[in-house]
């Protein structure tokens, strides 16, 4: 053999025995910086883990919201065209069109917080600092009534005091042992021979009226 041949077959022979121990390494990327996560571990628990240094008040909220909230979701959180409804509605979820609101269906301060100080204002996600998402929180909670005070102050060390409406109208979902969501079996045999739409979504109109579009007819 030549040592030419020799050395190409020396060279697989270490190829093959370094295999395992580079398999899965691809030298692609880097490791993410601190400040890099941090970025991104933004999320607040309804037990207030996560929430930021700071506080706001319901009149300096009023201020912020007049001039990054009002445009879609109006003066006083009413909405505008279809943007959502953030205030009133409390009592409808039982009736025949609900309003889910923060004051009505929300389950907990911590989802206003989180969805605020990530995701608002709409075009310009992320642009409030922890003092402004506080006092726009404020505003939000006195708008649907949680708080009556125009001078009250949301922080840190009073946010999980407050209590929303629906809190207990949720549940833990730990499917398939949850009994609420395991109420009857699919049905597999003898079922309907056809659905007949009955009511029709009012609000938002979405209800296809059949005919010549070939929709459902309607009740």
């Amino acid at each position: 053999m030549s040592k030419l041949a020799r050395s190409i077959a020396f060279a697989g022979v270490l190829a093959l025995a370094a295999g395992p121990v580079f398999a899965g390494t691809y030298s692609l990327g880097r490791e993410a910086a601190p400040v890099e996560v941090s970025a991104w571990d933004i999320d607040v628990r309804p037990d207030g883990q996560g929430l930021p240094e700071g506080g706001g008040t319901v009149a300096d909220g009023e201020i912020l919201f007049q001039e990054r909230c009002a445009a879609c979701h109006g003066d006083f959180g009413e909405g505008l065209d279809r943007w959502p409804v953030l205030a009133g509605g409390q009592g409808t979820l039982a009736g025949e069109n609900p309003v889910k609101t923060i004051g009505s269906y929300w389950p907990h301060l911590s989802t206003v917080f989180d969805y605020v100080r990530r995701a608002m204002p709409f075009g310009d996600a992320q642009s409030l600092v922890p003092n402004e998402v506080y006092a726009i929180t404020a505003y939000l909670l006195y708008l649907n009534d949680v708080v009556e005070d125009e001078d009250f102050e949301l922080n840190k060390a009073n946010f999980t005091s407050i209590k929303l409406e629906n809190e207990g109208g949720f549940m833990a979902d730990d499917r398939p042992d949850t009994p609420n969501l395991a109420k009857s079996a699919p049905c597999m045999t003898d079922c309907k021979p056809e659905v007949v739409i009955t009511k029709r979504a009012r609000v938002l109109d979405v209800t296809p009226d059949g005919g010549d579009e070939g929709g459902p007819a309607i009740d």
